[in-house]
């Protein structure tokens, strides 16, 4: 494995049912980070792959958007954490481009910012998108708890999506990941 693709709300940050507006808003979840710094520390990329409808809304603005991310950055930092790429996608759901999840096109871009095979890559999310996202890619789709991945999980899944691993956080995905290696 050489590249972990994360969904950001709900793998990374709380869930919010009003958007992350503001920078004051982004909670991490934790030991997030802390999962996020151990793939950095065993050479594997990390990209953000996150639909962000609140811009296409125009809930918030484009520099809003990238005010959240620097605080982002900085939550990670203080665990010797990062991201290697930062993809988003502002469309809304009436208005859904190729790069907006579940189609893979975000998916596809970080693959190819790397030059990364779809079988060296996996994508982790809390919702059927991000998964379904990750089997039109050609990627391992993975499901955590935390955000709706719980109600996800309850729903059940397609059998085009399964198989799926399921964990309880990203930090019990990364866990599982590196011990498989």
């Amino acid at each position: 494995m050489k590249l972990v693709m994360l969904d950001r709300d709900g793998v990374l940050i709380e869930e919010r049912s009003d958007y992350v507006k503001h920078p004051g808003e982004l909670v991490m979840i934790p030991h997030a980070a802390e999962a996020c710094a151990r793939l950095n520390g065993a050479g594997i990329k990390v990209a953000v792959v996150s639909n962000q409808s609140a811009v296409g809304r125009g809930i918030i603005s484009t520099d809003m958007l990238e005010r959240i991310h620097d605080k982002l950055r900085r939550e990670l930092a203080i665990y010797e954490a990062r991201l290697d790429l930062l993809l988003t996608c502002p469309d809304p759901p009436w208005a859904a481009g190729e790069r907006r999840k579940p189609q893979p096109g975000m998916l596809r871009e970080a693959l190819a910012h790397f030059r990364i095979a779809p079988s060296e890559a996996v994508m982790i999310g809390d919702q059927l998108s991000d998964l379904a996202a990750a089997r039109a890619a050609g990627v391992t789709p993975i499901l955590v708890r935390t955000g709706k991945g719980a109600e996800t999980q309850a729903k059940g899944l397609p059998q085009d999506i399964l198989p799926v691993s399921v964990y309880v956080s990203l930090h019990g995905a990364v866990e599982a990941l590196l011990s498989s290696r």
